[in-house]
C-alpha cells in the first residue's frame, strides 16, 4: 500500500526562491520513492517579488500535476508592501480560502505543513485533526519572533497574536521539525515538549560553479581588479540591506551588487539613486546562479540587528557551495552567526554597521589567497553537512517517525508524543527511501531567503 501525504505550503514551484523550492523538492522526493501519493495545498506563485505570477492572475482555484505531485492551489491576497495589517490580511485570506475549499482528495495518512505561514500551519492542523492523522509542522521561520524582530510596521502589536496562533498550532503536532537548533528553546517555550522536537536543517540545492570566474565576470561587466561585493536573495525588511547601500556610498571603488527582488527593492533603489558603483540585477537563472556567486569577490548576508532567533537565511547554503568568502552583517548571538562559525567560510561583523562591513571586505580583498582559502571551506561544509541527500533523508525520517508513533499508538503501543487528537485511523506503511534522497523528480533550485 502507498502512504498518502498532504503537504501544506503556501509557497511552491514555479517559485525558485525561499521555501517554495524546499517544499517542491520534498514532495517530489516522496513521490520519487515510489511509496507515496503526495498532494500539496498551495497558494498562487508570488514570491519573492510579491506579485502573482502572470499565468495565475485572476485564478481562484487551480488543480495541477507537477512531476507526479498533485497540487491544489487557492487564491489569496498578495501585499505589495509589508505592514502588520497587510500581512494579517494575507494570512487570513490563505486560511479562509483553505477552509472554504479544502483539497478534494482521499483521506491522507499524515499532514505536513511548512511554516512560517501561520495560516498554512493552522490549515494543516485542522485537516490532520479532521482525518485523525499525525500533523507534522516544519518551522522555517518563527513568525511570532519575526513580527517582533523584522522591523515590519506594526509588528510589535502583531507579535503577541502571532505567537499565540503559532503556539497553538505547534502544540497540536505529533512531532515538530525546526531548521536550526537555535529554534528549539523558542518552540519549547510555546509548550512543545522538547522530546517531540527534531532538528531538520535545510540543505544546499545547487551544484558548484562550472565556469571560469574571469569568463563570468566579463559577461557581467565586472572589471578585473575591482572588488565586487554581492548580495543575492530577497530584498525584504529583515535583511536590513540599507547597510550595503551605505557601504557603496562610503567606498566608491567597491562595486556593490544586489541580485534578486523583494518588497524593499524600490526603496533601496531610491536610497542609492545616482551611485555608479551600486548595481541591481534580476535573479540569476538556475543554470548560471552559482557561477554568478563565484564570480564575486565577497558574498554578503545581512540582517537587522534585532533579528536573532527567528530565521536562518537559506542563501547561506548556496553561498557556501559557491566557494567564495562570506561576510555576515548579523547579530552575534543568532542562528546565522552560529552557522557562519560552524562552516568557517567567512567572518561575522556587527549588523547595520557599514564601517565594520567595509573593513572586513577590504581585509579579504587585500589578502586574496587567505580569502580563497576561507571560501574553500564552504563547499567542504556543504559536502559534509548540507547535502540534499542528507536533508531530504532527515525530512523523510521525521515523517516516518510520526507515522510509526501513530501506528504504534493505534495498535495499543507506546505512542508517546502523539498530539491531541492525532490518533491514526489508517495502517499504511511508512515511506522508505529507494534511491538517494537528492534524486528528487523535479530538482527545483532554491537560492534566496524565505520571508520578506
Amino acid at each position: 500500500m502507498v502512504t498518502r501525504v498532504l503537504l501544506v505550503s503556501t509557497n511552491y514551484a514555479p517559485e525558485q526562491a525561499g521555501i517554495g523550492p524546499y517544499a517542491t523538492q520534498i514532495a517530489e522526493h516522496w513521490v520519487g520513492t515510489g511509496h507515496a501519493e503526495v498532494h500539496v495545498l498551495a497558494g498562487m506563485p508570488h514570491y519573492p517579488n510579491w506579485r502573482v505570477a502572470e499565468d495565475y492572475r485572476g485564478v481562484w482555484r487551480k488543480e495541477e500535476e507537477r512531476a507526479g505531485v498533485r497540487l491544489h492551489r487557492r487564491r489569496h491576497s498578495v501585499p505589495a508592501r509589508q505592514t502588520a495589517v497587510r500581512r494579517a490580511l494575507y494570512e487570513a485570506s490563505i486560511l479562509a480560502h483553505g477552509i472554504a475549499a479544502p483539497p478534494r482528495m482521499p483521506a491522507p495518512d499524515a499532514v505536513v505543513a511548512q511554516l512560517p505561514s501561520l495560516a498554512g500551519g493552522a490549515l494543516g492542523a485542522r485537516l490532520a485533526r479532521r482525518h485523525g492523522v499525525p500533523y507534522i509542522p516544519v518551522v522555517q521561520d518563527l513568525m511570532g519572533a519575526a513580527a517582533a524582530q523584522s522591523g515590519i510596521r506594526g509588528g510589535g502589536r502583531a507579535a503577541a497574536a502571532a505567537r499565540a496562533v503559532e503556539s497553538r498550532v505547534l502544540r497540536r503536532a505529533a512531532l515538530v521539525g525546526v531548521i536550526h537548533e537555535t529554534f528549539v528553546p523558542r518552540v519549547a517555550a510555546m509548550g512543545v515538549d522538547e522530546k517531540r522536537i527534531r532538528v531538520v536543517p535545510n540543505w544546499s540545492h545547487v551544484t558548484g560553479p562550472t565556469r571560469p570566474r574571469a569568463e563570468m565576470r566579463a559577461r557581467l561587466g565586472w572589471r578585473e581588479g575591482q572588488t565586487v561585493l554581492l548580495h543575492s536573495g530577497n530584498m525584504g525588511l529583515k535583511q536590513g540591506l540599507d547597510v550595503l547601500v551605505e557601504a557603496a556610498r562610503t567606498a566608491p571603488s567597491l562595486r556593490v551588487v544586489l541580485m534578486g527582488d523583494g518588497n524593499q527593492r524600490a526603496h533601496l533603489a531610491a536610497l542609492g539613486a545616482g551611485l555608479p558603483n551600486l548595481d541591481f540585477l534580476p535573479p540569476a537563472d538556475s543554470a548560471d546562479f552559482t557561477d554568478v556567486l563565484a564570480a564575486a569577490d565577497v558574498l554578503a548576508v545581512t540582517q537587522r540587528s534585532s533579528v536573532l532567533d527567528m530565521s536562518v537565511p537559506s542563501k547561506l547554503t548556496s553561498y557556501f557551495a559557491a566557494g567564495r568568502p562570506v561576510v555576515a552583517s548579523v547579530a552575534d548571538g543568532g542562528g546565522t552567526a552560529e552557522e557562519m562559525r560552524r562552516a568557517g567560510a567567512g567572518v561575522v561583523v556587527r549588523p547595520e554597521d557599514p564601517a565594520a562591513l567595509l573593513e572586513a571586505v577590504r581585509t579579504l580583498a587585500a589578502e586574496p589567497e587567505a580569502a580563497d582559502a576561507l571560501g574553500a571551506k564552504g563547499p567542504v561544509y556543504v559536502r559534509e553537512h548540507l547535502s540534499s541527500e542528507a536533508g531530504l533523508g532527515r525530512i523523510t525520517a521525521l515523517l516516518d517517525e510520526a507515522l510509526e508513533r501513530a501506528r504504534a499508538g493505534a495498535s495499543g503501543g507506546a505512542g508517546d508524543g502523539a498530539a491531541d487528537g492525532a490518533a491514526v485511523v489508517h495502517n499504511r506503511p511508512v515511506i522508505h527511501r529507494r534511491k538517494a534522497a537528492g534524486e528528487s523528480a523535479g530538482g527545483a533550485v532554491a537560492h534566496t531567503d524565505k520571508t520578506g
